[in-house]
C-alpha cells in the first residue's frame, strides 16, 4: 500500500547537482568524481533521496566510536528504503579529550555542519550523536537549515561495577557510574584512600563498554531530550550501546529518514514551543543536566517564533518532580533505566498524568503521545510514579543577585545532608549565609585550596570565576570544586560553590552555575574578595553579596580589567561572537540565519 504521506514524484535538491539538463557542464562535473568509487548515474540520476550520515564517531571521540560500525546498519536502512547514503565526518567533540573545553567545539562543529548540509548535495540528514556536545551541535545545524533530520544516538555504557568487601568475608559488586566515578575517587585521593595507580584503577571500572556516560550526566540527558523533542525515534535514547537493538535501532532509523524526505518532514513541521516545554518538564523528572539549559536555549535560538527563555525553565520546570533513580540525583545507571521502558514509558506516564502536551508532532509522524502508548513502566524501583517521586520540585532554581542578573542551581541533586547543613535553619529556611572564597580560575584554585591561609571551614562558599563562554574561552566545567582535604578527612566532603562556568551533568553538587554577565566581560562576579559575606536564599532565588551599593560601585571604579589571551584563531573568533550562557552561548551574527534552505536552496556553481 502507498503510503499517502510520500510524495509522489518529489524533486529534491541533489537534482540541482546531479541531474541539472540545462546546464550538463555543471552536472557531468558533480556526478563523474562520485563515480570513482562506485556509484553509478542510474542511482544518482533516478530522482532518489541523498541522505547525509553526519558522522560523530572518531578515535578523537571515543564515546561516539562505535557509530563507525553502527553507521552501516543506517547505510542498510537507507538503502531498503529508497534513498542513497552518504556518509561524511563531523569536526570532533570530546567532553573529557578536548582542551580547554569541548565547549569551545559545539559552536565550530555546528557551523562546520551547516556549510556541508547547505555546499553538498543532501536531501535529508541522520545526526549520530553521544557524547554531550554532539547532540546540540548537529541539531542547530540541522534546525538552522531546517532540513529532514533525525537523531540517531549510540547509546549509554553498560554498569560498571565494583567488588566491595563485606562481613563475613563474602564479595558484593556496586555500581560504578562514568564520570560521577571521577568525583568520587577524588573524595578518596584526598581522604588518603586511594594512590594514583589505585585512582586509575578505580576510575577505569567505570568504563566497562563502548557507548557515552551511562549516567544522567549531559551525553544521556541531551540524547533523552532530544527524544523528548520528537527529533528521535521512540525508545533511541536509553538503549545500551552494545545491546543489539541499537544496530536494530540503527536500521529502522536509516529506513524512517527516507520516508521523512519524500514526506518533506522538517524540523520546522516538528519543534513548537510546546515542545521545548515538554524538555524542560522532562528535564526535571529525569534528574538531568544543568548543561541541558544552555543547549535546549540553543535550539531554540534557531527556531522561527519559539520564543523560549531561561525563565521558562524555573516557571515550568521548577515545581516538577524527580522521577528518575538515575546517578548522579539517583543509584541507578543508563542500562537499568532502558530496562525499565526508557524515555518513552517516562513521557507516557508524564503524558496519562498531565505533565507533558502529548500532541507534539515527531520524526515519525505521529504524536509524542501515540508513540509511547505501548510502553509501560516496568520497573517502579528506577522510574517512579509520579504522585511518590523520588523528591518533589526538583527541577533548576534559576537565581539572581545584586551582582548579577541570572545563575541556575540543580535542586535535584541537594542531597541531605547539604540540606540539614545549609538549608534547615528554622528561622530562615532554605536560607544560609557563607564567606567568601575567591579563586581566579582553576589553576588558581588548585594550587591554593589547601593552602592554610584562607581557613576554609563549613561556613564557606567556594568562587570560581574568569571560566565562562569569553573568559575559559568556553566555559568550563569547574564549579563542582572539591573542599580542602583536611575538611574531606573530616567527612565534609561538599562546600556551597558558585562560578561563571559549568559543571559536569555527571557531578552531585548543587553549586551556583553560568553565572551572567560572566566577570570578564564586566559582571559582578569580579568584584567579590575573599572574606565577602555571601546569602543564598534559595526559597526566593536570590543570591547577595552583603555589601552595600556604594561599596560596589566605588569597587567598580578600581576594576581592571582581565587579560585574555587567544591560543588559536578559533579562541579569537570564538570570543568575538559567543552569547552568554543565557541565551544558549550561541554565535551572535550580523544576521539572522533561520530555516536558510528556505531562503537559499542551493549554492552558486562552484565553476
Amino acid at each position: 500500500m502507498t503510503d499517502p504521506r510520500r510524495k509522489s514524484t518529489p524533486r529534491f535538491r541533489s537534482a540541482h547537482w546531479f541531474d541539472d539538463k540545462a546546464n550538463a557542464d555543471h552536472t557531468a562535473l558533480y556526478l563523474e568524481r562520485y563515480f570513482n568509487f562506485g556509484l553509478t548515474r542510474e542511482e544518482l540520476q533516478s530522482g532518489r533521496p541523498i541522505v547525509g550520515i553526519a558522522q560523530t564517531g572518531s578515535d578523537l571521540t571515543p564515546c561516539n566510536r562505535h557509530h563507525r560500525e553502527l553507521a552501516q546498519r543506517v547505510k542498510d536502512g537507507i538503502r531498503d528504503a529508497g534513498g542513497i547514503p552518504m556518509e561524511f565526518p563531523v569536526h570532533p567533540i570530546f567532553e573529557q579529550g578536548r582542551r580547554p573545553t569541548a565547549a569551545l567545539d559545539r559552536n565550530l562543529a555546528t557551523l562546520g555542519l551547516i556549510e556541508i548540509l547547505h555546499g553538498y548535495p543532501i536531501d535529508a540528514v541522520v545526526l549520530t550523536t553521544g557524547c554531550d556536545k554532539t547532540t546540540p551541535a548537529t541539531l542547530m545545524a540541522a534546525l538552522q537549515l531546517d532540513i529532514p533530520a533525525i537523531v540517531y544516538s549510540g547509546g549509554p555504557m553498560l554498569n560498571g561495577w565494583r567488588p566491595v568487601s563485606c562481613d563475613g568475608g563474602t564479595d558484593k559488586e556496586e555500581r560504578v557510574g562514568s564520570g560521577a566515578a571521577i568525583w568520587q575517587n577524588r573524595e578518596r585521593l584526598a581522604k588518603g584512600e586511594l594512590d594514583y595507580t589505585g585512582f586509575m584503577e578505580a576510575s577505569a571500572a567505570s568504563v566497562p563498554s563502548v557507548g557515552h556516560c551511562n549516567t544522567m550526566g549531559t551525553a544521556l540527558s541531551m540524547n533523552a531530550l532530544a527524544e523528548v523533542l520528537g527529533m528521535s525515534l521512540p525508545g533511541c535514547a536509553a538503549i545500551p550501546a552494545p545491546y543489539k537493538e541499537r544496530a536494530q535501532m540503527g536500521y529502522h532509523t536509516g529506513r524512517r529518514i527516507v520516508e521523512m524526505a519524500f514526506e518533506n518532514l522538517k524540523p520546522s513541521d516538528i519543534l513548537t514551543r510546546r515542545s521545548f516545554l515538554n524538555a524542560v518538564v522532562a528535564c526535571s523528572a529525569l534528574g538531568g543536566s544543568t548543561n541541558a539549559v544552555v543547549h535546549l536555549l540553543a535550539l531554540a535560538r534557531g527556531m522561527k517564533d519559539v520564543n523560549f527563555t531561561m525563565d521558562d525553565w524555573q516557571q515550568y520546570g521548577e515545581n516538577i518532580p524527580l522521577l528518575v533513580n538515575c546517578m548522579p540525583a539517583g543509584k541507578y545507571l543508563g542500562e537499568e533505566f532502558y530496562r525499565a521502558g526508557g524515555v518513552p514509558a517516562l513521557l507516557n506516564q508524564l503524558i496519562r498524568d498531565g505533565l507533558i502536551d502529548g500532541s507534539q508532532n515527531t520524526v515519525t509522524g505521529h504524536s509524542l503521545a501515540h508513540n509511547c502508548e505501548a510502553f509501560p513502566v516496568r520497573n517502579r524501583e528506577v522510574i517512579f510514579p509520579t504522585d511518590k517521586p523520588l523528591m518533589e520540585k526538583a527541577g533548576f532554581a534559576i537565581m539572581r543577585g545584586n551582582f548579577f542578573d541570572s545563575a541556575l542551581m540543580k535542586k535535584s541533586v541537594i542531597s541531605p545532608g547539604f540540606r540539614e547543613k545549609y538549608l534547615s535553619d528554622p528561622r530562615h529556611p532554605l536560607c544560609f549565609t557563607a564567606r567568601a572564597i575567591v579563586f581566579e580560575g582553576p589553576e588558581d584554585y588548585r594550587a591554593r585550596i589547601d593552602d592554610p591561609a584562607l581557613d576554609i571551614d563549613e561556613h564557606c562558599i567556594l568562587v570560581i570565576r574568569n571560566v565562562g563562554p569569553v573568559g575559559y574561552p568556553g566555559s568550563a566545567e569547574v564549579v563542582n570544586m572539591l573542599p580542602p582535604a583536611r575538611l574531606v578527612k573530616r567527612g565534609i566532603n561538599c562546600l556551597p560553590t558558585m562560578g561563571d562556568g559549568r559543571q559536569s551533568g555527571t557531578s552531585g553538587s548543587p553549586s551556583i552555575l553560568h553565572i551572567v554577565p560572566e566577570s570578564v566581560t564586566g559582571g559582578g562576579l569580579a568584584l567579590l574578595q575573599t572574606g565577602d559575606g555571601i546569602r543564598v536564599d534559595l526559597a526566593n532565588h536570590r543570591v547577595d553579596l552583603l555589601l552595600s551599593d556604594e561599596a560596589l560601585t566605588e569597587r567598580r571604579r578600581h576594576l581592571q580589567g582581565t587579560q585574555l589571551v587567544n591560543q588559536t584563531p578559533w579562541q579569537e573568533i570564538y570570543r568575538k561572537t559567543v552569547s552568554p550562557l543565557s541565551t544558549g552561548a550561541v554565535m551572535e551574527t550580523d544576521e539572522e540565519f533561520i530555516r536558510v534552505l528556505d531562503a537559499h536552496p542551493v549554492g552558486r556553481h562552484s565553476h
